[in-house]
């Protein structure tokens, strides 16, 4: 039997809505998704879950709709439509902005992703591999002459990833301590709604006065590009360059970072994992995409709304009401991974939804990847005696933010 739910994602009687859990939901263990995720998965493929706003979208729970949901163009992913929803009152403030690509709808979004493209193909993405390398050798050598303790995050997995990011788009490292600290403000699901534009602001009149330099005098990289091949032709404006550098500047760094944290962290919480890629770094490659699955750091899920009365299994969610696709939860699902809260880095296979899904699949997946890949392999070559340097209930885990992670990792070898 089909179940529906016709009621407005702003109303509805009251025994309804007190059912509907709260959503986000608290973890547990840091290194597990909240129980509630599980909880709701076993019941159905989608549930209403309550939002800090009264609303009540569906939230996907299961790997296989998850998948239906991102492939889906009935499920629009621009935030601009009404009953799109917004997990925290932060996040609002998309509201009072043109999107970015990763907002809009085919055929403008499509548009807009070919343009930086090719940047991120495998075969182009592969020439940065020796470069990473020497930035990963040189951290770690700086790291290891210091001395322990070190905090991982600090002195290797924030600044591999920014300084990646800021070479591939020409942006100055030497102002790194300036955008990952309005990145932190952006990114937290608690910063008051004017703060968030106001570091918003403050990022994009940077990167404009930058944008604005390199229309003058171009150097070799992603935006004095994108500035010849695309602005400088009319088929960007100067407004839809900055908000694509600010997305590519954002995701770049913060995403990897706190993956590479993550990873090293579950790593040595798992030390028979930890031994295998010790002992032959050969595996890290598979050891990623099993990190990657396991520990989803976009962590509350990809908000959609619905443009049509839709099925997703035997729930009827109709046009109009949002829909948030939980990617922790549809990479623990165990009708798709065997036993799926264990880390397992022989596991076979990328069916994983940690980059999404779709037309709107992370861009950057395959620089994520070898970033991590190369992380990773120097990590275990060089430290394979590394220890978490705290017990573990006082690492500082970045619950509210919109990209989980650690804010330090304090490490001994």
């Amino acid at each position: 039997m089909t179940h529906t739910d016709a009621t407005p994602s702003h109303g509805g009687p009251s025994a309804a809505r007190a059912a509907d859990p709260a959503y986000p939901a608290h973890r547990g263990c840091p290194m597990d998704p909240p129980a509630l995720l599980g909880e709701l998965r076993q019941q159905a493929p989608a549930s209403r879950v309550t939002l800090w706003d009264g609303s009540r979208p569906w939230l996907v729970t299961r790997h296989a709709e998850a998948r239906q949901v991102l492939r889906d163009e009935r499920f629009s992913a621009d935030s601009t439509r009404d009953g799109f929803p917004f997990v925290s009152p932060s996040a609002t403030a998309l509201r009072d902005s043109p999107p970015s690509f990763i907002r809009m709808d085919p055929p403008e979004h499509d548009r807009q992703r070919r343009m930086v493209t090719q940047e991120f193909m495998i075969k182009r993405v592969s020439r940065l591999g020796p470069r990473i390398e020497r930035i990963v050798d040189d951290l770690l050598d700086d790291m290891i002459a210091a001395g322990p303790p070190a905090d991982l995050v600090e002195a290797f997995a924030l600044p591999l990833p920014s300084l990646v990011i800021c070479e591939l788009l020409g942006v100055p490292y030497a102002d790194h301590g300036f955008f990952q600290d309005h990145s932190r403000v952006l990114l937290n699901q608690h910063t008051p709604v004017a703060e968030v534009r106001a570091a918003r602001d403050e990022l994009s009149g940077y990167l404009r006065e930058l944008v604005g330099e390199k229309a003058v005098r171009p150097q070799d990289d992603l935006l004095s590009r994108l500035l010849a091949d695309h602005t400088d032709h009319d088929e960007l404006t100067m407004d839809d360059t900055v908000r694509m550098a600010l997305l590519l500047l954002i995701a770049g760094h913060e995403t990897t970072a706190n993956m590479t944290a993550l990873s090293v962290l579950d790593l040595l919480r798992h030390p028979r994992q930890w031994e295998l890629l010790c002992a032959d770094p050969g595996r890290v490659p598979g050891a990623v995409e099993e990190l990657l699955r396991h520990q989803t750091i976009v962590h509350t899920g990809l908000p959609r709304v619905a443009l049509a009365d839709t099925e997703i299994g035997d729930v009827t969610v109709r046009a109009g009401e949002g829909v948030l696709v939980s990617l922790a939860a549809a990479n623990r699902d165990e009708r798709a991974f065997p036993e799926p809260d264990r880390l397992d880095v022989e596991r076979p296979g990328r069916r994983h939804l940690a980059f999404g899904f779709g037309v709107h699949q992370c861009l950057g997946q395959p620089l994520a990847r070898l970033e991590l890949q190369i992380a990773l392999t120097g990590i275990v070559r060089r430290l394979p005696g590394l220890r978490i340097g705290v017990p573990a209930g006082e690492l500082s885990f970045r619950h509210t933010m919109a990209v989980f992670g650690l804010f330090h990792l304090p490490v001994v070898w």
